[in-house]
């Protein structure tokens, strides 16, 4: 498999599409716009040269327990030190911790395309990065002195742990304790499971964190706190010193992202640190968790990427029937490919720009403090999560199509992705509760974020009617018909709400995704291949928000009426 890094693309979309020159106007971020070419340049090579040859041989030969230790797949290390090497685990984390503090927007564009190149080795550092976040957000000053800069540097590595064989989506149902040592230490008892990257052969250590039940915690989520619990104790030197009492038990056999160990641990009194106050421990693994949504749709946008190039590459040599243009005489001259690739294409665009938005909405946040940053923030993390898995799917799934029978056999690698990206709409918060989130959560203020969001989609169209009149009408209508359906959204109960969630999430982002690709089309004077794009986009994509709209709106009792009975029957 091939796989090329689209520096070039994010780079645009980063300049014309998403506002990222604010960043870099912020004092803040004063210093992000020198270095941006560099960084974009040199993850593409990192991703090109040293992550995507493993991609294929992670899958082939999955990381496996032998004798208590993670195996990882051959090459998984060499690649880890390379990321490692080149300061890739966390650029924007804190400086006085050793990070070099840059935009969310860059970490994203990195994160996207090291999800390209190989999604189970990528998924390593990207728990990292959340785990520096909480820490930075929630831990005591003794200890983010002690882990942040081993976090940042790559040298150690972190971990959620949040499920329980009858505790997922429901976290409050969690049987995990947390003992007092009396010496402010804990000893944590429990079992966790699906803990991505719990363990592995090329870490000098590996830092838990883990959600537990002091014995005064009350049922439910307010009487859960967090833990820092590491595989090995630190030393007086801040060195690995003793085990703690911590294991992995065995390794989940997946569907996809072979490469990435996904474990069951085990903890008998293991010696844990509190992160942030007793009881309040969702709050602070909440932080982990949305910078992990957003980072979790950018996989579902990088692998989408990579089935899009795959598909591209076997669609120009695979010769089949007369074509009907003049061209290659490949199966890309055939007009039902030719719509397949140019859907892919589109999509993946589109995904990309709310994703990099929602990473310029936390970076505008951070840097100015304004309140309506974040509030847009945390309106498009969802969306930005959703759609861009969505996508990810979808897309693998149709490069499957394209490679015909050959997609369906192993050998062509048009099946790992797809068998890989359809994780990522279940992890992380499934897809379904990420729309639950959108239309109950940020929707708490009435629907003000989303109404001045949809007030700049209508204005972009205003302005791009002169230029492109019938693509800026269509996204026009798109975002009043959006706006309509918000203000019935606001004043329906939350049962209704829910029932129509997940359609009116794809309508948002099918909006968004109209308005981006009218912005690059105006970028490009009107007239190329954006603005082709663009016209794919907005003529076949974006039609689909009426039919979404109106599921939106048809509420849950149609739902409930039809019977478990006649369900069953």
């Amino acid at each position: 498999m091939t796989y090329r890094a689209p520096a070039t693309e994010l780079r645009f979309i980063l300049d014309h599409v998403v506002g990222f020159l604010a960043v870099t106007a912020t004092d803040r971020y004063a210093e992000a716009g020198e270095v941006t070419d560099a960084i974009l340049s040199e993850a593409a090579r990192l991703c090109d040269t040293a992550l995507a040859p493993l991609n294929r041989p992670g899958d082939a030969q999955p990381s496996r327990l032998e004798n208590g230790v993670v195996r990882t797949p051959p090459g998984f290390a060499e690649g880890y030190a390379a990321i490692r090497d080149g300061g890739w685990v966390a650029i924007s984390a804190p400086p006085e911790h050793g990070g070099m503090g840059l935009p969310v927007a860059l970490t994203s564009a990195v994160n996207d395309m090291m999800s390209g190149a190989c999604l189970a080795l990528q998924l390593n550092p990207l728990l990292t990065q959340g785990q520096i976040e909480a820490l930075e957000h929630h831990a005591s000053p003794e200890l983010q002195a002690l882990y942040l800069p081993k976090l940042i540097s790559g040298e150690w590595s972190g971990t959620m742990n949040l499920t329980e064989p009858q505790a997922g989506t429901d976290v409050g149902a969690l049987r995990t304790r947390a003992e007092p040592n009396g010496d402010g230490t804990y000893a944590i008892t429990g079992q966790k499971i699906f803990i991505t990257w719990g363990d592995a052969d090329f870490l000098a250590n590996t830092c838990h964190l883990v959600l537990a039940r002091l014995p005064d915690g009350v049922p439910g989520t307010k009487g859960i706190s967090l833990f820092l619990v590491p595989k090995f104790l630190p030393d007086a030197e801040g060195n690995p010193g003793a085990r703690n009492s911590l294991q992995v038990v065995s390794l989940e056999h997946k569907l996809g992202i072979h490469g990435s160990p996904t474990c069951v641990m085990q903890y008998d009194g293991a010696t844990g640190w509190l992160v942030g106050e007793k009881h309040d421990g969702m709050r602070a693994m909440f932080t982990m968790m949305n910078n992990a949504r957003l980072a979790v749709g950018i996989q579902g946008i990088g692998v989408a990427e990579a089935a899009y190039q795959h598909a591209l590459a076997y669609a120009t040599e695979r010769r089949q029937g007369k074509t009907p243009v003049e061209g290659p005489g490949t199966i890309v001259d055939h007009a039902d490919v030719r719509r397949m690739l140019a859907t892919m294409k589109a999509e993946v665009f589109a995904a990309r720009a709310i994703a990099l938005a929602t990473a310029t909405a936390i970076d505008m946040s951070r840097a100015t403090g304004e309140a309506d940053w974040a509030a847009r923030a945390a309106l498009l993390t969802p969306i930005a999560k959703a759609y861009g898995s969505d996508t990810g799917i979808a897309v693998a799934s149709t490069g499957v199509q394209i490679h015909g029978g050959m997609g369906f056999i192993e050998e062509t690698g048009a099946a790992q992705y797809l068998r890989d990206v359809r994780i990522t709409a279940i992890y992380e918060g499934t897809n379904g509760i990420q729309a639950m989130d959108l239309v109950a959560r940020k929707m708490m203020d009435g629907g003000e974020a989303a109404f001045r969001l949809m007030e700049e989609i209508e204005a972009e169209a205003e302005a791009a009617r002169t230029l492109l009149p019938d693509l800026a009408n269509a996204v026009w209508s798109a975002a009043e018909s959006l706006r309509e359906a918000t203000e019935e959204l606001v004043a329906a109960g939350m049962q209704d709400r829910f029932a129509g969630a997940v359609p009116y999430l794809r309508a948002f982002a099918l909006t968004l995704g109209g308005h981006y690709h009218l912005r690059a089309a105006r970028a490009e004077g009107g007239s190329g291949p954006r603005t082709r794009l663009a016209g794919v986009f907005i003529s076949r994509i974006l039609p689909e928000t009426p039919g979404l709209l109106a599921q939106a709106r048809a509420g849950a009792g149609e739902l409930y009426a039809l019977t478990l009975e006649d369900l069953s029957a």
